[in-house]
Order: C-alpha cells, then structure tokens, then sequence
C-alpha cells in the first residue's frame, strides 16, 4: 500500500508540474488532405498554423442592411474591440478593411450578413478566461448597438468534462455494491482502488500531455474506462475472497485463492481491453492511437492496483469484508472447525435456476436471442458518418447560430471550403498555373465560387479556395472532392503542376475513408489475438469462436441503437440529444474496440468459473449451471456498475464522449445480460461435451495458465486437501 502510495503522489506531483493539455493537431499520414496540408506549412508559414480562429457573423435586423452607416460604425467598433480585447490576439480582419485583404468577400451579396476573422497567438485549450471574456464582451457589445451577433470558430472550445452524471453514476455503483456485498467495507473498497488507479492514470496523461499532445477527450475516455474495469476487477476478487472464506479458508489461503483464480481471470480479461484499444494504432490516425494507448495504460494499471492494492487492502480488512450479521454469527456461535465446513451451494439462487430455465429450451433461447439483437441492428444499414462541426452543435449555441448565417448568407457549401494547392516545383509560374486550375474546377458541377489564388514568395506553390454548393458533409461535397482528384491527370496536363485537394472538409473525408478501410484489418488483428489468448485461457476451440460471434451481436446491436438515438433523434429528447445527425466517423471503431473488451471480460469471468466446474469434474451442462449459480450475482453487480459509470458520461459536454458513453452503456447491458447470461448457457448447453474439444497436439503445446484453479489445491494449515474442500461438483461425482 505504501508503494502505491508513493506512485500516486509521485505522478501527482509530475502532473501539477506539467504545462496542461494541449490541442493535438488531427494529422492522417499519408494522405492527400495531409499531403497538401503538409505542403502549405511548408510553403505559406503561419497559414495554416495551430493558433486559435474565431469568425465573429454579424446580421442586420429584417429590413436593413449592414451598409448602413450607423451599422458599419457598429462593425467597426466591434472590430476595434476585438483587437485591443487581449494580447493573446494575432491578428483581426474586418468586413469593411479593404486595405487587410477581406473586402467585400466578407460581405454577402445583399449586404445583411458579414462576418471577422480573429486568429489568436496560441491554441484553443490555452487561451485566457481573460481573452475568451473579451471576445464574448465585443459581441455583446455589438448587440448592443443594435445588431445580430454570433461567434464561430474554436476559439470557443471547452476542455470536454463528464457532466454531473457521473457524480449519479458512482453513486449508483457503491448502491449495487452495498446491495451485492451488504457491508460498507466490501462496496467501497473497490470503489477506493478503482479511483486510486483512475487517478494515477490520468495523473500520467496529465503530465504527459504537453509532450504527447493529448487532448482532454483522452483524459475522459481513460477516466470512462479506468472507473469501471477498476471497479470490476476488485467486484471479482473480492468477491471470490468472501466466497474461499466461506469455505473455510484462513485469510492468507482465501486471498491467495482468489487470485490464483478470479485473479488470473483478470490479467487475462485485462489483456484483452490492452489488445483491443492498443489495436487502434492499425488506422494509423495519430490520435486515435494516443487516446487508445492512454487508455489501456490506464487499464493496465487498473489490473495491478487489482492484483496488489486490493489484497493488501484485504489484509488490513480481513473477515471485516463479511456482513455484519455473519460476523455477528460466527462470533455467537462460534466458527466451525476447517475439517465440517461444508462448501456454498452453487445450484441454487437466482443464477442456477435462470441457467435451468435457458437450457430447458437452448435452441428457442438463442434464435429468439440472435433475432432480437438483430432487429436492434438493423438501423446500422442507414449510418451515416462524419466529423463534428459547428453544424451538429445544438441549435441554442453561438456556434451553430453562427454556422446558419454564414450558410444562408454565403451558401452552405462556405462553411466547408476546400483548398487547391497546386505545385509547380522548380518552374515557378505558380500564378499562371492556379489559373488555368481555377477555370478547370470552377467548370465542375457542384462548385459555387473560386476564389483568386494566393502564390508564396517563390512563385512555386500557389492556393486557391473552392466553395462547393453542398454542406461540408453531404455526399454531393464527398462525390465532388472525388471528382477534382479524378481530374488530376487532366489538370496536370493543363498545367503542368502538381494538384492537391487538401482542407478541413477533405481531411474529414479522408479520415473517414481510412477509418472505413481499416475497420475489416482491425477486427481482424483484435479478434486473432483475443482467440489465441481465450485459446490459451479456455483450452478450447470452440468457445473463442463463440465469444467473437457473441461480440459482433452485441456491437451490431449497440452501433444500431446509436443510430436509432443520435441520428434519428428516437428517445433523443429523453437523453438530452438537441442535434441529430450522422454518427462521428471515428465512433464504430472505438466502440468496436472498447466493447470487445469489455464483452471478453464478461466472458472471461463467467465462463472461467464454468471452465473450473468442468475441470473439477462436473458434466457440461452441470458445469454450465454451477458456474452461473457461482457468478451470476456478481457478473450482474459488475455490469450494473459499468452501465451506471458508462451513463454517467452521458451528461459530457464532448459529443463524441456522450455517445460513446451511451454506446457503451448499451453494449454492457446486450452483451452482460443477453449474450452472456442467456445466449451463451444456450449454445453450451447445445454444444454439450464438444464446447471444450481441444485437438491433443494443440493441447501440448499450449500454455496452460491455470485460470480454473486446478492446481491451487486446497491445503488448509498443515497441506492437507479436505475432500470437503473441493468443488461441489466434485464432491457430487
């Protein structure tokens, strides 16, 4: 406890040092987008630089215009303010400062909408209260003078939090403990050790923040992820300590059981949460695979705090971690000699007698099972993907008042503009070259407005700016993107140059393309290493399969729900959804890592115990009744306890972090208590004796970790093996 101590304060105190978070910048290598974006930092410094923008809209009142000298006055007094309103601002370009460059292009063609462009020294996630204050302030003021103002841009961007949901959350989670365990000890020392790791976890990606460029999103979805498997893998093995002491274990033997058993059950379901967000790499999106490393290193530290803080919390606990009145009894009564303790029933309880009542009709229980989640999946075949905008913003934020004007006064295609970077290498007649691109593209359907290019100081490299007629994420944007780089070989006979289809709409495209594309390579590499270790785990072939075919019910089924809620707004109002629309692009496949995951923990944690009954002796679907009776009380007070930790995100002000903790809360709940505790009894009891089939040359030559305890014994004090020590199973045959 004292080592874990000092770890704790150590990263703290690394943490309160560190610069902060920072934005990291959204990079896709090796693509065009990135290509392109690459080539304008190199070629136009400070064009396409890290520092903050705001896009201050004005609107005139209905039956004025902007061109009115009491409004232009307004406008630039606004401007005025915008410039001197912090020391953070770099610079402020006006609708009226012709002499800046902007001029008329910022002012719509009936003279009723306009807008300013603040670019600020440093990024979002650094600027001031100070500078936020000001800019919100000269808004204000231009209201004041009698216009409409909003403000757009990132400049208004939060740190994303967790919301007071959360506070709900955990409050729900000691609930279920106390009512799982009744005794305040048991409930809250998993609770304590969970927090204890969370808060090493995220104290690191504190102080590794500045130096990686982790977002604030990584610390919140380490946090989503740290809480509930730190919750449920001391729930494991605290429970299964109370359980060996209930059998007649002293304290040292029970602990020592529990790991050997629940324990190794957690290091092996904790590598599969490692596998499966440490996979995210695959896409190759830089921060995609930060925020999955982050996350497993959290869950990492999760598995330790739970194989050594929460055995050494039990040593100080001991039979404290009982309930009172069981205490209360052996003290009266006195405790019973080792050699008459009779082992805990595993055939009775709810858990026993629900496993008796799905493998009384298996068949019926997994067809009704598989078409129920199908028809959940089902709104999966309407998904639509993107990344977030202004656009999905509710509609009562500046953001999304300020992303309607510039869209009704400028078309809707202004709000997602696309840049040409055409390269003509050493012959430096840039100028010449975007031209004749100009007239090329400008030609295409779909395009609304060129705009006069822009050429760097050796002539070489020039950008021209393409309006399309669509919105940044309608297909007609996509479909035109496509259709410019379709063009590059004409283009490039044209001009003689080198042509780019690059900006923040293309890279949105490109990202999600790449997302879609690795999706089959992911699943691929996650669902191969998680077979070989359930191999290793199970010593079977045919329960690996069968725990992969259980997760791709339970993500299809969630990502449809997902759909059915964010993007057709169904229930939305209930879970505070204000904007529908497509789904984030890089959602499927955090959600597809994240719960592959979790679900293999759930069957890790089930199945192992009916594994262990198996081993000891007990016929399969014996086994299968005995290892729920064992486990079904505590896997369902785990799930409980990471749907009221995943819901508790659902307050977040970090869209993408409200989603994926309603996803995620619904994958718990279909995979726990559908797939899980009804589905798989179902094909176990179906599958019988060829459910655990291993080929013998297989079976050699496999580890064999030992996860159901076989070789643990039961040795009391003096080594001996009481046969009433055994598993009840065995002592039944």
């Amino acid at each position: 406890m004292l080592a874990w101590v000092v770890a704790l304060v150590g990263v703290g105190f690394a943490a309160a040092a560190a610069s902060g978070p920072s934005n990291s910048p959204l990079t896709v290598p090796g693509t065009e987008s990135q290509r392109g974006f690459d080539l304008i930092d190199k070629r136009f410094p400070g064009a396409s630089a890290d520092g903050a923008t705001a896009r201050v809209v004005f609107s005139a009142v209905p039956g004025q215009t902007l061109a009115s000298s009491e409004n232009v006055a307004a406008v630039r007094n606004v401007v005025a303010e915008l410039r001197t309103g912090s020391s953070q601002v770099a610079s402020v370009v006006g609708p009226f400062d012709d002499s800046q460059g902007l001029g008329p292009r910022a002012l719509n063609a009936d003279k009723t909408i306009a807008y300013a462009v603040v670019t600020y020294t440093t990024t979002a996630t650094e600027l001031s209260d100070t500078t936020v204050d000001a800019l919100k302030r000269a808004a204000a003021d231009g209201r004041r003078a009698g216009l409409r103002v909003e403000i757009g841009g990132d400049a208004l961007t939060e740190v994303p939090v967790a919301g007071r949901g959360e506070i709900v959350g955990l409050a729900i989670t000691v609930l279920v403990l106390i009512l799982t365990f009744g005794s305040l000890i048991a409930a809250g020392l998993p609770v304590v050790t969970a927090l204890w790791g969370v808060g090493i976890g995220i104290a690191g990606i504190t102080a590794l923040g500045g130096v990686l460029h982790l977002s604030g999103s990584t610390a919140l979805l380490a946090l989503m992820l740290g809480l509930a498997v730190g919750i449920d893998y001391a729930l494991f093995i605290v429970s299964r300590y109370r359980a060996e002491l209930a059998d007649g274990h002293d304290g040292e033997h029970a602990v020592g059981r529990a790991l050997g058993t629940a324990g190794s059950a957690v290091v092996f379901a904790g590598l599969t949460v490692v596998v499966a967000l440490s996979g995210l790499a695959v896409v190759d999106i830089p921060n995609l695979t930060k925020m999955g490393l982050a996350a497993a290193a959290t869950v990492t530290v999760a598995v330790f705090i739970a194989l050594t803080l929460v055995p050494a919390f039990l040593g100080f606990a001991k039979r404290r971690i009982l309930p009172r009145k069981v205490r209360k009894a052996e003290k009266n009564e006195g405790r019973e000699s080792k050699a008459s303790r009779q082992p805990r029933s595993s055939t009775a309880g709810f858990g026993a007698r629900w496993a008796r009542i799905v493998m009384a009709r298996p068949l019926a229980v997994l067809v009704l099972g598989i078409l129920g989640l199908g028809a959940l999946a089902l709104p999966v075949l309407d998904l639509r993907m993107a990344l977030p905008d202004d656009g999905h913003k509710p509609r009562d934020t500046t953001q999304r008042k300020a992303y309607d004007l510039l869209a009704n006064g400028f078309g809707p295609g202004f709000n997602g503009p696309l840049i040409i970077t055409v390269n003509t290498g050493e012959h430096r007649d840039a100028r010449i070259a975007a031209d004749k691109a100009s007239q090329i593209v400008g030609a295409l359907n779909g395009v609304a407005a060129v705009g006069p290019p822009t050429v760097d100081a050796f002539d070489g490299v020039a950008m021209v700016t393409v309006v399309p007629k669509a919105g940044p994420n309608d297909s007609a944007t996509k479909d035109l993107v496509s259709h410019i780089r379709d063009y590059r070989g004409e283009l490039r006979a044209a001009t003689g140059a080198d042509v780019l289809v690059t900006g923040r709409t293309a890279l949105n495209i490109d990202i999600a393309h790449r997302l879609a594309t690795a999706l089959i390579p992911y699943l691929a590499l996650v669902c191969g290493l998680a077979f070989v270790l359930l191999l290793i785990v199970f010593r079977s072939v045919v329960v690996p399969l069968k725990a992969a075919a259980g997760f791709l019910l339970s993500v299809l089924a969630s990502l449809g729900v997902i759909v059915g809620v964010f993007q057709h707004g169904w229930l939305g109002g209930l879970l505070g959804v204000d904007q529908t629309g497509p789904i984030n692009s890089t959602m499927p496949i955090f959600l597809i890592g994240v719960v592959f995951g979790l679900a293999m923990d759930y069957e890790v944690f089930l199945v192992s115990r009916m594994r262990e009954e198996y081993a000891s002796g007990a016929q399969p679907r014996a086994a299968v009744v005995a290892g729920l009776g064992h486990n079904a009380r505590v896997v369902t007070a785990g799930a409980l306890i990471m749907i009221s930790v995943f819901a508790g995100f659902i307050g977040s002000t970090e869209p993408m972090i409200k989603m994926l903790g309603f996803g995620l809360g619904v994958a718990v709940l279909l995979d726990a208590f559908v797939v899980r505790m009804t589905l798989v009894p179902a094909a176990l009891a179906l599958l019988g004796q060829a459910a655990w089939w291993l080929p013998r040359r297989l079976a050699a030559v496999l580890p064999n970790p030992d996860i159901d305890g076989a070789r643990l014994g039961g040795e009391d004090a003096a080594g001996t093996v009481p046969p009433q020590r055994r598993p009840a199973s065995q002592a039944r045959k």
